[in-house]
């Protein structure tokens, strides 16, 4: 079963956001955290579902950014900001993305034409202080890491592959797992599979979440699934991410080079979803990346 709209999940968890960029708040008897950084634009979203569930905000005391892409950490700065209190954590390689001010002019400017095309004029981001500066720190996260809520408990898994960045958060105690894009974004009936900096990784990190229990499923984008579809997710996704790179070998192969290949990718693929939340030419860069990465594996 899928969830599409921000409410209850199950007791002890929420989800808040909109339906293309969600983020998950996981309460335990001490403390609460907010897994996962969204989009800009849903910081007054979030603001308003947060006392619409009557959510004890006083409670949430850790934020985590499970990679560092600009729509993965948008909510970050306004609420660290707000709430000093906020422990951030990240990976050691997430800190240094930040810490690049190339890499935070991206994350600006990504945002900033997401955020104009999905809201308009019915929220002025200018108003909120939501923009990268050198003043967020925190805490590092690595595989086995974990972080006690009270009687309930964050574990860490490092997944590489759609970012070199990227880990998953799992919650034993719920088989709940938050893998953002390090699994295949569940878009209407398909699996988008985003392998970003290496293939090879993201399938090894694929087969590294298949052994764990899921009846929880919580995406970053679309939708949170439980029962049966959590559990056979990850399953599913590492037959799709397989079928994904022949695929896109033999278009390599039928292509002139990389950037043609990546064109012909990104032109159909919009064809068929016109209603895609990342704009085309954020997307076609990523399937460059894709591309050029199988191309180098497959000349060696």
């Amino acid at each position: 079963m899928r969830i599409r709209k921000a409410g209850k999940i199950t007791d002890k968890l929420w989800r808040l956001g909109t339906e293309e960029s969600c983020v998950y708040l996981l309460e335990g008897s001490k403390s609460s955290a907010i897994i996962s950084g969204g989009l800009n634009y849903i910081i007054p979203e979030v603001l308003r579902q947060i006392k619409e569930f009557d959510i004890d905000e006083k409670k949430i005391a850790h934020i985590i950014i499970l990679h560092a892409h600009f729509d993965h950490v948008g909510i970050i700065p306004f609420f660290k900001r707000q709430w000093p209190r906020l422990t951030v954590h990240a990976s050691q390689r997430g800190w240094d993305v930040i810490a690049n001010p190339k890499a935070i002019e991206a994350i600006t400017n990504f945002s900033d034409l997401v955020s104009q095309n999905k809201i308009g004029a019915r929220h002025d981001l200018s108003l909120l202080d939501w923009k990268w500066r050198n003043d967020i720190k925190g805490d590092r996260l690595a595989e086995g890491g974990k972080i006690d809520l009270g009687g309930i408990t964050i574990e860490i898994f490092e997944t590489p592959g759609h970012s070199s960045c990227s880990i998953s958060a799992y919650v034993p105690e719920l088989q709940a797992l938050f893998p953002s894009d390090a699994a295949p974004i569940p878009y209407k009936d398909d699996m988008i599979i985003s392998a970003n900096s290496n293939y090879t990784q993201y399938q090894q990190s694929l087969g590294k979440l298949v052994k764990l229990k899921v009846k929880i499923l919580g995406a970053d984008h679309y939708v949170c699934m439980v029962d049966n579809e959590a559990e056979n997710y990850i399953s599913n996704a590492i037959v799709a991410a397989r079928d994904e790179r022949s695929m896109l070998e033999g278009l390599l192969k039928k292509e002139v080079n990389v950037d043609q290949a990546a064109k012909a990718y990104v032109a159909d693929f919009y064809k068929k979803n016109p209603d895609y939340f990342i704009a085309s030419d954020i997307l076609l860069s990523v399937y460059r990346q894709m591309l050029k990465y199988l191309a180098e594996n497959m000349a060696k």
